[in-house]
């Protein structure tokens, strides 16, 4: 199974991180958004998609490249993000936008991932962040189970 993950993560890495830990298991390769235009997604038998969270959506980079997707029929896809608070409804808000963008272009979802990343936006670095040394061990391996589990859906 050829597969794809394209992820934007910049401030510490946290979604990189589980980025890393899917491809451990998927034998995938990594891109940033900006790395696209010489990838052919159509070679591809699954693609991931993620980036931290900002005001309840993935960031902008990873949005305007769904945008700008040609169209697919039914790629399996996923779905995966990091972010300073969790919960099933926040991270149902926090993926729509991104999920409603890769739907209309054709994308299947088959799954989503988010855990709790270590933040230190605005004033949260003065008081030295939250969720310091997050993703951990705990959350990688949590990550790789989820990974092995996209394999059967596919």
């Amino acid at each position: 199974m050829k597969t794809l993950i394209i992820v934007y993560s910049y401030h510490h890495f946290n979604t990189l991180k589980i980025a890393q830990a899917f491809s451990s298991v998927l034998d995938a390769t990594i891109v940033t958004p900006d790395q696209i235009t010489s990838i052919d997604l159509f070679d591809y038998n699954l693609i991931g998609f993620g980036s931290g969270i900002d005001s309840a959506k993935h960031y902008p980079q990873l949005l305007d490249l769904a945008r700008n997707l040609k169209e697919q029929s039914d790629k399996p896809s996923f779905i995966f993000s990091t972010s300073a608070i969790q919960g099933q409804r926040k991270v149902t808000r926090d993926h729509l936008t991104l999920k409603k963008i890769l739907i209309d272009k054709g994308y299947c979802i088959i799954d989503e991932f988010s855990c709790i990343g270590y933040n230190t936006n605005s004033f949260l670095k003065y008081l030295g962040g939250m969720n310091k040394g997050r993703p951990n061990e705990q959350d990688i391996l949590l990550a790789k189970d989820f990974a092995k589990k996209l394999i059967s859906k596919i």
